[in-house]
């Protein structure tokens, strides 16, 4: 079955909202995802995908790099086993100063709704 998209009218580009293309990237960046897989499954190009995945890894752009904090104190927490509320998963420390920390036991919505807030 082929899929096709006709799009009339005057304007003939389709337009994606910012929300659509952080699904769309996020969706690729996702670990074993493939490219052209994600293009189909959103209807949209493979070139756009990696335009906008550039776009997102530019300084101030909507995305911002994860960075691996160090070691405090060499804990180790098997998540599997035994997944500890007090000890943050995810520690934001934003440009104001302000810091944000996330347990492991977080639902995952309430952590996608926190972050997107926090953009």
């Amino acid at each position: 079955m082929v899929h096709m998209t006709v799009i009339s009218g005057r304007e003939r580009r389709r337009r994606w909202s910012a929300g659509q293309r952080e699904e769309i990237v996020l969706a690729s960046f996702a670990p074993g995802a493939v490219v052209a897989e994600v293009a189909r499954q959103f209807d949209v190009s493979t070139s756009l995908i990696y335009k906008w995945r550039r776009e997102a890894q530019q300084p101030g752009a909507m995305f911002v790099p994860a960075v691996m904090a160090a070691d405090e104190g060499g804990l180790e927490l098997d998540v599997s086993r035994d997944v500890r509320a007090d000890v943050p998963a995810i520690r934001l420390e934003l440009a104001s100063g302000t810091a944000v920390s996330i347990a492991a036991t977080a639902p995952a919505r309430l952590v996608l709704v926190v972050l997107r807030a926090l953009r």
